[in-house]
């Protein structure tokens, strides 16, 4: 029973070992991770490690601005204790003029092209290219030898037949006292006045010729018809010419007085007639090609008696003096019609005048501190405007724009155009341009001028 009792303990013994060994096996070799949990373990990775760098990179950039935030606060407040060096004008109350703009040319008064009237050869030039000459000098002379022959021979045939005349009224005389005493016919008397008659005719004959041959002389020397300027020589001494040539010898210009010719739309009409209706002289200024000196003063002359249907505009004639001949003849010029004076308009420097996206505005000046303050602006004349939003008395910037703010604190500079008014102050700043340039003159026409 013992015996049998150990085996039975020895098989069971044995029975658990070989039970045990497998799982003891298992345990020392694990089987590998599945890939797709590798993959995922790998995917995790990358994404915190983009992650990390967005939230590094936003931390970087919102740390950069937030310096950017500090420096530009404290050059903010650097430059409100700063003071801006600035040159000023006062606004002013006045007159200004409202005008019309046109394109013009200059048109001389008179232009005479001359030839001769004769034939013959060139004995002298007596111009120099370019002189100013006056009515009656002499400018060209033909040989007048021919003509001065024909002249003198003209009037030996009419003294011939003067003193034939003379004959001829003699006789008549004595036939007249012999037929009131009966001694000759009738018929003697009457042949005799008719032969006094024949005379007179051949005189009368002779004086035609000699005034034709005495102008022909006169034409043999060229003077001028007119006060102008004469242009390039065109002939030369010796230079055989003819009547029936086309060729001008000469030909002069007047440039005292001298015209431009300008047109303006047809809506300014009424305006213009208005003005001249009531006699008034309406004064037109000439600037050059880019409007930035004015040649000369003169006043408007006359207007066209129709409208040009294909541009709906009318052409206007003005005069000028021209003293010092700054006004050519074909030159370009731009036109400044004056139709009427504002009074008591609020006057400011064009310079003065600033643009942003809200508008016009300007900076008045008080207690040495800068406020922007809009304002419509009406006419402009050359370097003033005439403008609504200020009050007379005000003192405004002119000069200093490019570190002007709204508040900021200035500093007035003197300058020598604070003494001499809105007009010369804006002159120092050439940003006054823009604002002349883009001020109405005049009320704009509603279709520009031009028919639809």
């Amino acid at each position: 029973m013992p015996d049998n009792i150990s085996k039975l303990g020895s098989s069971n013994s044995e029975t658990t070992t070989n039970t045990a060994a497998p799982s003891t096996g298992s345990a020392a070799k694990p089987h590998p991770p599945a890939p797709e949990y590798i993959a995922k373990s790998r995917s995790h990775v990358w994404i915190w490690i983009v992650v990390i760098l967005v939230l590094g990179i936003g931390g970087l950039m919102y740390y950069r601005n937030q310096q950017a935030a500090a420096a530009a606060a404290k050059a903010k407040a650097a430059a409100a204790n700063r003071s801006v060096p600035i040159t000023t004008a006062t606004v002013t109350t006045g007159p200004i003029g409202v005008y019309i703009n046109a394109l013009g040319t200059v048109t001389s008064v008179y232009t005479a092209s001359i030839t001769t009237r004769v034939d013959g050869q060139i004995v002298s030039v007596n111009y120099v290219e370019g002189q100013m000459v006056h009515k009656g000098d002499v400018l060209v002379q033909i040989d007048p030898r021919p003509y001065q022959a024909a002249l003198t021979q003209a009037e030996g045939t009419l003294a011939h037949d003067e003193a034939l005349l003379a004959e001829a009224r003699i006789d008549l005389d004595r036939y007249q006292l012999a037929f009131n005493r009966n001694a000759i016919a009738k018929q003697q008397l009457d042949d005799q006045t008719q032969t006094a008659k024949q005379y007179e005719g051949s005189v009368k004959n002779d004086q035609g010729t000699v005034a034709n041959a005495a102008t022909n002389l006169d034409y043999a020397t060229i003077k001028a018809p007119i006060d102008g300027r004469v242009g390039l020589r065109l002939v030369d001494p010796g230079n055989i010419v003819t009547a029936a040539g086309n060729t001008p010898l000469v030909v002069i210009t007047q440039l005292q007085p001298i015209t431009v010719i300008f047109s303006v739309a047809e809506d300014y009409l009424p305006q213009i007639q208005k003005q001249l209706h009531q006699a008034h002289k309406m004064t037109v200024d000439a600037f050059d090609r880019n409007q930035q000196s004015k040649l000369a003063s003169g006043t408007l002359l006359t207007l066209d008696n129709q409208i040009d249907t294909t541009t709906g505009t009318v052409k206007l004639k003005a005069i000028f003096a021209n003293s010092d001949v700054a006004l050519f003849p074909n030159q370009f010029v731009n036109a400044r019609l004056l139709v009427d004076t504002q009074q008591n308009a609020t006057l400011v420097p064009a310079a003065a005048i600033q643009r942003n996206p809200q508008g016009a505005f300007v900076y008045v000046v008080k207690s040495n501190q800068a406020a922007m303050q809009a304002v419509t602006i009406g006419t402009t004349d050359g370097g003033v405007a005439a403008v609504q939003g200020v009050n007379p008395g005000d003192l405004i910037a002119v000069t200093g724009f490019d570190k002007l703010q709204d508040g900021a604190k200035v500093s007035i500079q003197k300058s020598p155009a604070d003494s001499n008014g809105p007009a010369n102050a804006s002159s120092n700043n050439t940003t006054g341009k823009s604002a002349e340039n883009e001020g109405s003159s005049a009320p704009a026409p509603s279709n520009g001028g031009n028919r639809p």
